[in-house]
């Protein structure tokens, strides 16, 4: 599989023992390794063992520098010279022992270092002027031995006039020339692709209604999307995130913002995952939504991660429709880790914000926005500031799983709200603590006109009763209140009550049921 001229060229003549001229080939083989290895250590200071290691590794320069030693033997002032003098000065000619220690320093291990001068062919000067080529684009010094080694194997071959018009094209269609460095480093294929093909590719984007700012960007968080695929298995990919009844513009929207997606298994992470949230009761709308809302999920692992996320909710109580239905009102829950997020969430509402161990599965199951909210910041705040009001921590829990939100609302959007029902509604305490929905409403647009039409008509009701109905129903109920206040004051009218006359104690029982009734 050389490029390198068959070896029997290094012999003149027809009438060969082939025997006999594999072993005198295989003779010069090992006397050109120990030239190379002494080479290695006493110019390159290198240790014996890396320098054994190395040699091992580069069979075809080895050929190289045996064959060049052969060749030169027909110019006149090497016509009487050793061949171990020949192959020692086409080693020092080729300067091998310095780019050795320049790849080694650029933290290049000896496989690595020695695949790269075997793709060289013997043209070392090649990887010189790539290298030099690769800081002009700001590929930084430690990742310029890694592009070398993982680019095609014609990248040596390439000159940098065509080099240079991949990076200029790129960067006419909205990548930055700054950025160019980083993608080549993560995605070194891109500099093997013929210009042909790159526009192709390029246009295969841009037509799902991609502006340049979204594929520049879009080439810049996973330049593989670009350069690693092949173009059957880029249509592939997109034909299938297509059936999640997405057009064009929809998926290169999703594409911009999540270009991962075209770097996932369809067979290994796609189809198990789909096979698993179907399990749990998600539809295909819900598996859109979770596409749409946070696309990292279809990239996670499902065994390693989601499916342990899933079993320690089991493992809470809560059902398996129900965790579908989290994951669909709620698609970054499966994005959190197990045990830095999720389980200090779920502790920090068992042990301090008074939710039962029978009530926890329905907090999580009712708000698993929880999940996504900082304890430090968020929770325990909000908890401070329920139990400076007066709630106990065991009341707290009980709203807590009567209405989970109540821990993630803001407080600058809570406090008006309770400061109105005390001093403006005065209302007791009490009422929140049995209607925690309150802080859900709007204060200047549900809360305060109801309360005026309230006290306009001189009739109350309890919180829920007042807030949780909608405009109809609130009209008339006040109209039914203010109906029964109406009869009972023209009943009490009726019948007016005299200093010498007293009430007996009927008359005093249904006074006292009609009052109530109001």
């Amino acid at each position: 599989s050389s490029s390198l001229p068959p070896l029997n060229t290094l012999f003149r003549g027809d009438d060969v023992d082939e025997d006999m001229l594999l072993r005198a080939v295989e003779i010069r083989r090992k006397v050109t390794a120990e030239i190379l290895k002494e080479a290695l250590v006493k110019r390159g200071k290198f240790g014996i063992t890396y320098a054994t290691n190395l040699i091992k590794c580069l069979p075809d320069f080895i050929d190289y520098v045996m064959i060049e030693a052969a060749a030169v033997k027909r110019l006149p002032e090497f016509s009487d010279s050793s061949f171990n003098f020949r192959a020692e000065t086409v080693i020092e000619d080729s300067d091998v022992v310095r780019l050795v220690r320049w790849l080694k320093h650029n933290a290049l291990p000896y496989t690595r270092i020695a695949k790269l001068i075997c793709k060289s062919k013997g043209n070392l000067e090649s990887i010189r002027r790539l290298a030099d080529w690769l800081k002009t684009v700001h590929v930084k010094g430690e990742f310029i031995g890694t592009v070398m080694t993982r680019a095609g194997d014609d990248i040596l071959e390439r000159s940098n006039e065509e080099l240079d018009e991949i990076v200029d094209y790129l960067e006419s269609k909205g990548v930055r020339r700054e950025w160019m460095g980083y993608i080549i480093s993560r995605c070194a294929s891109l500099l093997c692709i013929s210009m042909e093909e790159l526009k192709t590719r390029v246009s295969f984007y841009l037509d799902m209604g991609m502006d340049y700012k979204d594929f520049g960007t879009m080439v810049y968080d996973c330049p593989k999307a670009l350069g690693f695929l092949t173009l059957e298995a880029m249509r592939e990919q997109v034909n299938y995130l297509k059936e999640f009844d997405l057009n064009d513009k929809e998926l290169g929207k999703l594409l911009a913002f999540k270009p991962d997606l075209m770097c996932c298994s369809i067979e290994k992470q796609f189809k198990p995952l789909i096979k698993y949230l179907y399990y749990l009761g998600i539809p295909k709308r819900g598996m859109r939504k979770i596409l749409v809302v946070k696309p990292i999920v279809f990239c996670i692992d499902l065994e390693s991660n989601i499916v342990k996320k899933v079993q320690f909710f089991q493992a809470l109580g809560v059902r398996d429709d129900a965790i579908g239905n989290m994951i669909m009102k709620f698609p970054p829950l499966l994005t959190y880790s197990l045990e830095k997020k999720i389980r200090r969430v779920v502790i920090f509402l068992l042990t301090r914000a008074g939710v039962t161990q029978e009530n926890i599965a329905k907090v999580i199951a009712s708000g698993p926005e929880l999940i996504g909210c900082s304890i430090s910041e968020k929770l325990d705040v909000h908890m401070k500031y329920y139990l400076s009001l007066g709630i106990r921590v065991w009341q707290l829990g009980e709203m807590i799983a009567d209405f989970p939100m109540l821990l993630k609302y803001n407080l600058d959007v809570i406090r008006p709200k309770y400061i109105y029902l005390r001093r403006t509604m005065v209302r007791p305490l009490h009422d929140i603590i049995e209607f925690p929905r309150f802080f859900s409403y709007s204060l200047e647009r549900r809360i305060i006109p109801r309360h005026k039409i309230m006290v306009e008509n001189r009739v109350t009701f309890n919180l829920h009763s007042m807030l949780a109905c909608t405009d109809e129903q609130f009209k008339s109920r006040v109209e039914d209140a203010v109906k029964r206040r109406l009869n009972f004051e023209s009943r009490v009218q009726e019948k007016p009550l005299f200093d010498s006359q007293k009430p007996d104690g009927a008359l005093q029982s249904r006074v006292f049921r009609e009052v109530k009734s109001l």
